[in-house]
């Protein structure tokens, strides 16, 4: 294969997204330069797009539009306002629950866990969080965060930072395995993890 920089910078790039490899990498290039006006010029202008406009909100961590306001409690998208708040490490947590249609309420995207390499608790958006549930009247703080140490240490932080609210704090429970990350697991099981949550603490009462 002739080196062409463009392509070569191209495929690097594309490798370093998850699942893809310098093969595939090479096979998704070949697909962009021979589907230019259908598939590379609409992508290119949507990447640029995403790049200017996208944005995690400060507050919830949620995925937002500068176009628009972000789906947070005062968002005109959400006409209810819910009482429960579903706290999870990362957007494709959040993403993987709301597929999954088990949950109703808002949600709450740390950006990470405590143990993270490099990853410091003030990085977290959990200052926020402690917010939201002072102003907000939640009465239930759900833990969705992963089986694994850190999120289970992020986890005990949390609910150490919460202890002097009058909120109920719940964790995912039966369902969910030792070790095992929210984004890889089925509905069927999500469903079991949820329903059987555990409380933590009993502040509420």
């Amino acid at each position: 294969m002739q080196n062409i920089s463009e392509i070569d910078d191209l495929i690097k790039l594309i490798s370093k997204l998850p699942g893809l490899g310098p093969k595939s990498a090479k096979r998704i290039v070949l697909k962009l330069i021979n589907n230019r006006e259908e598939i590379t010029k609409p992508l290119a202008k949507t990447l640029a797009e995403v790049y200017k406009n996208i944005s995690r909100c400060k507050i919830c961590g949620v995925l937002k539009s500068s176009l628009i306001e972000c789906n947070y409690k005062e968002c005109k998208i959400i006409k209810k306002k819910y009482d429960q708040i579903c706290v999870v490490e990362n957007i494709s947590d959040q993403w993987s629950i709301e597929s999954s249609n088990i949950f109703r309420g808002y949600y709450h995207i740390l950006g990470g866990t405590i143990s993270s390499i490099g990853q410091k608790r003030e990085d977290l958006l959990i200052d926020s969080l402690v917010e939201r549930v002072k102003k907000d009247e939640i009465s239930e703080v759900i833990l969705a965060t992963s089986a694994t140490v850190e999120g289970q240490t992020t986890a005990y932080y949390i609910q150490d930072s919460l202890k002097s609210l009058d909120v109920k704090i719940t964790k995912l429970a039966q369902g969910l395995p030792v070790g095992g990350e929210i984004e890889t697991l089925d509905d069927g099981t999500l469903f079991s993890a949820f329903k059987n949550r555990s409380e933590l603490n009993s502040n509420s009462g």
